[in-house]
């Protein structure tokens, strides 16, 4: 990454936007202890360390040749895409599982019926399908969901992202956690 200065904004979009690389180098910190959080609790299986999940949201917010106008905006983001290094990679360990590319055959013999399947990666499938179904029906309240849990924003920093009061956020994250609750039982 490169030197920059904090509040230097570069003229790659509106006026104010920053970069990219210029908001990934002030957040870092943020970005690693948000990919802590979603992390934490993953166990001995664990698919991805910190620093990797940081890194590989880097490669792909650095595709995006896109101003953010602000830090949250930013965050929010990167949430988002945090999300979907997660759940590329367990549809991804999930194929392998299941033998990826190769010829199924089927074994009449009992060894391999009874294995447990990870439940972890299977309840981050389900979570992202609930939340993808929850975005059909209402696209913000599924925001909010991303920024909050994905993203670790507060919800000051939702309302100013989604340009809607905090008490409008409050409301949304009650309903998205009772859809999500309904959607995964």
């Amino acid at each position: 990454m490169t030197e920059s200065t904090p509040n230097a904004a570069p003229n790659n979009g509106p006026e104010g936007a920053r970069g990219v690389d210029e908001l990934f180098e002030t957040a870092y910190q943020d970005l690693r202890r948000m990919a802590r959080a979603r992390l934490h609790g993953a166990g001995p299986s664990r698919m991805l360390d910190t620093t990797a999940l940081v890194h590989e949201s880097y490669l792909r917010l650095a595709g995006k040749d896109a101003g953010f106008p602000d830090r949250a905006r930013f965050m929010a983001y990167a949430g988002r895409v945090m999300r979907s290094v997660i759940i590329d990679l367990v549809r991804e360990r999930q194929a392998e599982r299941r033998g990826g590319d190769l010829a199924q055959v089927t074994l009449s013999t009992q060894l391999g019926e009874n294995l447990p399947a990870a439940s972890g990666e299977e309840q981050i499938l389900r979570v992202n399908e609930a939340l993808d179904e929850l975005a059909k029906l209402d696209p913000r309240m599924a925001r909010v969901v991303e920024m909050r849990y994905f993203g670790g924003l507060t919800e000051p920093e939702i309302a100013a992202a989604l340009d809607v009061n905090e008490r409008t956020v409050r409301r949304d994250w009650q309903q998205a956690r009772l859809f999500l609750a309904d959607a995964l039982r």
